[in-house]
């Protein structure tokens, strides 16, 4: 059963605008935590040249997804696969690596061990020049970027106490020992950030 998020409707268009900035043209793009999928449908449609394999942990989302995929027909959109960011074999990935990780409202919404999890995979498999890209909200220098992302971050630890959103110092340290450096922090509407890291050799 297609699952429909307005928040996705939103903000895939901003996102999308910094993919034709940041993402490479072809190869392999792993996304993570993929959701309804209307995004995974989005991207693929927009960047032929790449193999598009959208993952997610939820069983419910991984439905959504192959509905929103067979609906499209696109044909570098893959099948749906089940990915744990924590598990350190990221199965989804073929052995030639990944030129693309893109991981939507994740890190926030997971414990910190995901985002560990997260930046050591796109570390180890992405090719030399490919790009980790995240979006979502973040403190800056510890700080909330609006009243808004405070009142969010009560709601977060309200669903779980290791959820919150993080720092971006934080992140970026986390980047640079798995070999990726920060490129570019594209302020979003609704105060959230897309990052884009990328694989430095």
């Amino acid at each position: 059963m297609k699952l429909d998020s307005p928040s996705t409707r939103r903000n895939r268009d901003p996102i999308l605008e910094v993919l034709r900035d940041h993402a490479p043209r072809s190869g392999f793009a792993l996304e993570t935590s993929a959701g309804s999928g209307q995004h995974s449908v989005h991207f693929a449609a927009a960047f032929p040249e790449l193999t598009w394999q959208p993952t997610d942990v939820s069983d419910e989302a991984l439905a959504s997804i192959a509905a929103w995929r067979e609906e499209a027909g696109l044909p570098n959109l893959l099948q749906p696969q089940r990915l744990d960011v924590c598990d350190s074999r990221w199965d989804p990935v073929p052995d030639s690596g990944a030129s693309l990780v893109l991981s939507i409202n994740m890190i926030h919404i997971s414990p910190w061990e995901a985002s560990e999890g997260l930046f050591a995979g796109a570390g180890r498999l992405l090719t030399p020049g490919g790009a980790l890209i995240t979006y979502g909200p973040y403190l800056v220098d510890g700080a909330f970027t609006a009243p808004s992302n405070e009142r969010f971050e009560g709601w977060l630890k309200g669903l779980d106490p290791r959820f919150g959103q993080r720092d971006l110092e934080a992140l970026r340290e986390l980047a640079e020992t798995n070999g990726l450096t920060r490129e570019a922090l594209v302020p979003m509407p609704a105060n959230n950030f897309t990052v884009v890291y990328r694989k430095t050799a």
